[in-house]
């Protein structure tokens, strides 16, 4: 069953199609999992359960807050684990289905309403979160010791961003098709919530048998104690400022995606076809727009390219402060540039990370990417749930009414100002100015490549500018 340390090798050269294509299957996982609890576990909570406003922002963040403590601990597991399958591949299937089952039971509703019903979706999601820990911790680990090849990471990054664009698509705007198709209510979810455990099970699946043959990195030693490895990772200088920024606009994206339901309900004023017409477009270009991100990529650098992509994010989300007197296509077409920033800012950052990590094992010649991913996951996790979690104080600030009947209620002209600021101003405040942070990121091909044949970095060197010189 075990194999030595050591077992697979890093690639140097491209990766084989089926590998690109295997391990942006599990895409499907994760999208759908960083989704439809941020699209629809918050008016579930205020439209069907009657859960009101803040209550509910409270127990959609809790239990991913969790994961803030909970992803180190995978990572660092991850990395000990010595299987016949790699260090990472068994969590794929065993956390993967798992994830699969207690997604389906979040909207299961033994209960139905009441507290015992609030009881109970509190202890479903925080042990989904939980599960979702030790599936996506060791799956976005896997990049960083597939390949030691810088360009060839980005490739990886954008097949898994492609898919990830797809199964936000397919997750975000068929889960409320599949809702009304229900019946709406409590049946409604429940239909939901097996329709996209199946899309777990696919994505799980799919990734841990397309990656049976890529390489599987060189185990090293890592640090004795995960104290000593968090400090490891807080001092890699290029990361940290990378996590902050990425945390601060998770949390920025995520208040779009808390908002669709409401804005689409409360601004367009279509409650039926809104949030399925908003996703399309939100998720829809990115699909079409990945082979040209690519190519400003590679013409621009990583950094430049996620600042440009930042900033079309943001121009995008405070130009639909407007949606009121704008008619439904304008509106719709301004979501579609929010689109083409999204995929930007997701493709580069991920890209991005793993040479972070391989910075980090140059640097001290130990493996940790388990951590450093543990440490990603748990800072997107946290700002994926911040997101919806915000937006559910403004809504409760602005004085929003909740309902259990499965319908939103009739709401004031403050309420719906505070649905529209909700998802206009605030993520344009999260995703704009944490660009700043990227100033210390300054990771280039000429410096990973320095640091990768003398095995150690000079900080000096890696402090310097964008050429690698001081």
């Amino acid at each position: 069953m075990k194999t030595q340390p050591g077992a697979g090798s890093s690639a140097n050269g491209p990766l084989p199609r089926g590998v690109h294509a295997g391990y942006a299957l599990g895409s499907l996982a994760t999208g759908a999992f960083g989704t439809v609890p941020g699209l629809l576990l918050l008016p579930y909570l205020t439209d069907t359960l009657g859960v009101a406003a803040g209550m509910a922002a409270l127990l959609v963040l809790l239990p991913k807050a969790w994961d803030v403590l909970v992803n180190p601990v995978a990572g660092r597991i991850s990395d000990r684990t010595r299987s016949r399958w790699g260090a990472r591949r068994p969590y794929l299937l065993v956390a993967g289905l798992g994830l699969a089952v207690l997604f389906a039971a979040i909207f299961a509703a033994p209960f139905g309403n009441g507290p015992a019903a609030v009881a109970y979706v509190a202890l479903a999601f925080l042990a989904t979160a939980t599960a979702f820990a030790f599936f996506q911790v060791p799956y976005v680990a896997m990049p960083a010791e597939m390949t030691d090849d810088y360009a060839e990471r980005t490739r990886l990054m954008t097949w898994r961003i492609a898919v990830l664009a797809l199964a936000i698509l397919v997750s975000g705007a068929v889960a409320p098709l599949v809702v009304t198709a229900g019946g709406d209510g409590v049946p409604g979810h429940r239909w939901m919530g097996l329709f996209v455990a199946a899309l777990i099970v696919l994505g799980a699946l799919g990734a841990f048998l397309g990656t049976r043959s890529a390489p599987r990195g060189v185990v090293g030693g890592s640090e004795p104690t995960l104290r000593a490895q968090l400090a490891v990772a807080g001092a890699n200088r290029p990361f940290r400022a990378l996590l902050i920024c990425f945390v601060v606009q998770s949390a920025g994206v995520a208040t779009i995606l808390a908002g669709v339901n409401y804005f689409a309900g409360q601004v367009l004023r279509d409650e039926q076809s809104g949030p399925t017409l908003l996703f399309v477009c939100f998720v829809g270009p990115a699909l079409l727009v990945m082979p040209l991100w690519s190519r400003v990529g590679a013409r621009l650098g990583k950094r430049v390219a996620l600042v440009v992509a930042a900033l079309i994010l943001t121009a995008g989300a405070l130009a639909l402060v407007a949606a009121p007197v704008l008619p439904p296509v304008a509106v719709y077409l301004v979501v579609a540039v929010l689109g083409v920033g999204y995929a930007g800012q997701q493709v580069f950052a991920l890209a991005m990370l793993p040479d972070c990590i391989a910075y980090d094992t140059a640097r001290t010649g130990r493996r940790q990417a388990g951590v450093f991913t543990g440490l990603w996951t748990a800072g997107e996790t946290l700002g994926l749930a911040l997101g919806p979690g915000i937006y559910g104080l403004v809504l409760q600030l602005s004085g929003y009414v909740s309902s259990d009947t499965g319908t939103a209620a009739t709401q004031s002209d403050t309420a719906r100002l505070g649905v529209l600021l909700g998802f206009t101003v605030l993520p344009a405040l999260l995703i704009g100015p944490p660009i700043l942070l990227l100033r210390r990121y300054t990771l280039t091909p000429a410096v990973l490549a320095a640091a990768t044949s003398n095995g150690r970095v000079d900080h000096g060197v890696v402090l310097g500018d964008e050429s690698g010189k001081t």
